[in-house]
């Protein structure tokens, strides 16, 4: 059995998706918090068990039976790390044969605030002693892609990524590359620095989303603090505010490109181009 936790989120459930090409439903565990969300899941004959890692009994039931587990990171910024680690000692109760875990791009060495708690897990995996393979995922190119509708409404793209490239993937690559190597022999150990094959200045971007809108969209640079109170003044939390302004001046030293080309090597093919993404954002 193969164990997702976050299964019901925007990673989760492509992977469960690319799982079920080649594995039966009955062998997927979505492990979830709310298992009422799941049950389009389990309408499909996966087995949905509620995960929440707050409580470890259901940690432990979650794990039951299972040989692997893909530890989507959690989307708590600032409790990843005793989550992760409830996860990890539950994986360990089990005798789970491998974990999977999302972590970023070059945690040990990323210029960006969020690499840290990817950091700390991966040293909780290395301490667990169990079998684990580390997925380094870049960005996501849904990131920039969100905020096309308000670019096109104020014809600007906001940032303070300077010059920075950045070789983001679709989510649907970074899903591909997991639901394979939950299903190949011989992971354990490995570490997969995974991004986008081609790379792009958030100038590019801007100039992507006015080719393909017809608008005069232009990328606008910014200090990061301004860049953040800009983000909260469109309604972002503050948290996730700092979060993207530091990533952006994490990309403007270069934490957000990678050129090995690991994602499309592994995927067996290229990696979604960033037009796909932008052309689907714009068509709303």
């Amino acid at each position: 059995m193969i164990v997702v936790t976050g299964a019901t989120g925007q990673l989760g459930r492509l992977v469960i998706d690319a799982l079920l090409e080649t594995v039966p439903a009955s062998s997927i565990v979505a492990a979830v918090r709310s298992p009422e969300k799941a049950a389009d899941l389990a309408a499909r004959g996966v087995v949905v068990r509620q995960a929440d890692y707050t409580q470890a009994e259901t940690l432990d039931s979650a794990l039951a039976g299972a040989e692997k587990l893909l530890l989507i990171s959690s989307s708590e910024i600032g409790q990843r790390v005793p989550q992760h680690r409830a996860v990890i000692e539950a994986a360990k109760r089990a005798g789970i044969k491998l974990i999977a875990y999302t972590s970023i791009l070059r945690a040990d060495t990323s210029p960006l605030g969020l690499a840290t708690e990817h950091a700390q897990t991966e040293a909780l995996l290395k301490a667990s002693g169990l079998p684990f393979v580390l997925l380094r995922n870049g960005w996501y190119t849904e990131n920039y892609a969100a905020s096309v509708p308000a670019a096109l409404a104020h014809g600007a793209v906001l940032g303070s990524a300077g010059d920075g490239r950045i070789s983001s993937a679709a989510r649907i690559d970074y899903a591909a590359a997991a639901a394979l190597v939950m299903t190949r022999e011989h992971q354990a150990g490995r570490v997969y620095e995974l991004s986008g094959d081609a790379s792009y200045t958030l100038t590019e971007l801007a100039a992507e989303i006015a080719r393909q809108s017809g608008k005069a969209v232009a990328y606008q640079n910014l200090p990061e603090a301004d860049y953040k109170a800009a983000l909260i003044g469109f309604g972002l939390p503050e948290p996730v505010a700092q979060l993207l302004a530091d990533s952006d001046t994490g990309a403007s030293q270069g934490g957000l490109l990678g050129e090995g080309r690991q994602l499309s090597t592994l995927i067996g093919r290229p990696t979604t181009p960033l037009a796909a993404t932008i052309a689907a954002a714009v068509r709303g």
